[in-house]
This record gives structure tokens, C-alpha cells and sequence, in this order.
């Protein structure tokens, strides 16, 4: 199982890349992912999580329904997903029941990466299919949208905690 040509991993990852922002945009974590299947863009999707406050609505599976749907079928065996972060185990789950042949991801992700960085369930034989994993591709770029994000949320929060004790200290003199 060969991967795409570089030049094909980088245009897809545009695309997934391009979902994280709509994420983070509408203030949800960036993360995004686009399966592809013959070179067309068959599914696409964005973390929707507090949006919907549904704990399911991450990227991978938001696009894997919407390719599912337009392949009329449960099983992307000759499709690909590209996602901006390392999927997380229920993600991993969905990608091997779906059938994916391929997973490519940006950055890896310490807390919950469940393709190599914290298990490799997409590698575990026991399971009855095994996509290729394809690692770090647009790896700095997806990393800092991640890092970009937290950091602002920190300085609001810290701006919040400012504004908070400002006006605890002004209640006291006043």
C-alpha cells in the first residue's frame, strides 16, 4: 500500500487544514479532516463538539458520514482520510470500521493519539483490517494552529481573571 504522491498529501492536507479553521473560527478546538476518494474530496468535517454538545462530533466522524453517505455505502475501502490531528480512539474505531485504507495526520497528539503516539489501535492485528498510517504530513503548520489556539484561550483567560480581580479590588476601595 503505496502512499499518495507528496504533492496529493499536501493538497488534501490544505483541505483538512482548511476545516480546522473553520473549527476554530466558531470557537471549537482546530481540527479538521477530508476523506478523498480518486482524487475528489468525498467527505469533509470540523470539531463541532461544543457547538452540539455532543462528545461524538469530532472531524473524522463528521467526515466519514457525509463520505459514507455519498458513496451510499458503510465501507471506504479505496478512500483515504486526512486529518489535521493524530485520531483519538473512537475516531481509530471508525476509521477501521469504515474500512479506510488510509490515514494521514499532521500532528501527533500526546494525550489521546490512538495511531502510534499513545496506542496504535490502526495497527493492531487483532482487528480485522489495518489502514497504512502516514504521520507528520504539514505536521508544523497543523501544530500551530493547535498551539495558536490554546494560547489565545490562556490569554483570554488570563485577561478574564485581570478584569475579575480589578473589580474585586475596586468593590473593596469603594
Amino acid at each position: 500500500m503505496l502512499p499518495l504522491p507528496i504533492e496529493q498529501q499536501h493538497k488534501f492536507m490544505a483541505a483538512a487544514i482548511a476545516e480546522a479553521e473553520k473549527a476554530a473560527a466558531i470557537g471549537e478546538v482546530p481540527i479538521g479532516a477530508v476523506i478523498e476518494f480518486q482524487g475528489t474530496i468525498i467527505g469533509r468535517g470540523h470539531n463541532l463538539r461544543e457547538t452540539s454538545q455532543d462528545a461524538t462530533d469530532h472531524a473524522e466522524l463528521i467526515a466519514i458520514r457525509q463520505a459514507c453517505q455519498q458513496q451510499k455505502s458503510w465501507r471506504l475501502e479505496d478512500c483515504r482520510i486526512f486529518v489535521t490531528l493524530e485520531p483519538c480512539p473512537m475516531c481509530a474505531g471508525a476509521i477501521i470500521n469504515s474500512r479506510l485504507e488510509q490515514v494521514y495526520f499532521g500532528a501527533p497528539d500526546p494525550k489521546a493519539g490512538a495511531a502510534g503516539t499513545l496506542v496504535n489501535l490502526l495497527a493492531d492485528p487483532r482487528f480485522n483490517h489495518q489502514p497504512g498510517v502516514f504521520p507528520d504530513v504539514e505536521r508544523a503548520q497543523t501544530q500551530a494552529l493547535l498551539q495558536n489556539f490554546f494560547r489565545e484561550i490562556r490569554q483570554r483567560q488570563k485577561r478574564a481573571k485581570q478584569q475579575r480581580q480589578q473589580i474585586s479590588k475596586n468593590q473593596e476601595q469603594g
